[in-house]
């Protein structure tokens, strides 16, 4: 797996490579714990942000307003994350409504994309 490069809190930039990390197992105490939680946070956090580019990208591909917010396409999607935590042993559900909520939030960013690349009207 790649190293990811991403920026501390002070702004400094730090390189993590997902092999470096201990397992829970490999902690010895709750500060090991919180550690690698916090660099999986910020990992997750990362990709989001990649997420995000994918997301604003796609609006010059959107021809309407319906196109952007795809509800058939956002239901289909929030059925596979559903099934996907499912095999991750995590609660579909859960999954599901965090998504809701983060997708729902990309959907009204990417419709200010979309509406500020439109031909303005006389």
């Amino acid at each position: 797996m790649a190293t990811l490069r991403l920026m501390d809190y002070s702004g400094a930039l730090i390189h993590i490579h997902p092999d470096a990390m201990n397992t829970p197992e490999q902690c010895q105490n709750m500060a090991d714990i919180r550690a690698e939680i916090d660099r999986l946070d910020r990992q997750v956090i990362a990709l989001l942000g990649q997420r995000f580019a994918y997301v604003k990208a796609a609006a010059k591909f959107k021809t309407s307003e319906t196109a952007v917010k795809a509800p058939e396409r956002f239901e289909s999607m929030l059925q596979q994350r559903r099934l996907w935590a499912e095999e991750e042993g995590l609660n579909g559900d859960a999954i599901a409504a965090l998504y809701r909520d983060l997708v729902n939030h990309f959907i009204a960013e990417e419709m200010k994309h979309w509406q500020q690349s439109q031909p303005q009207k006389p």
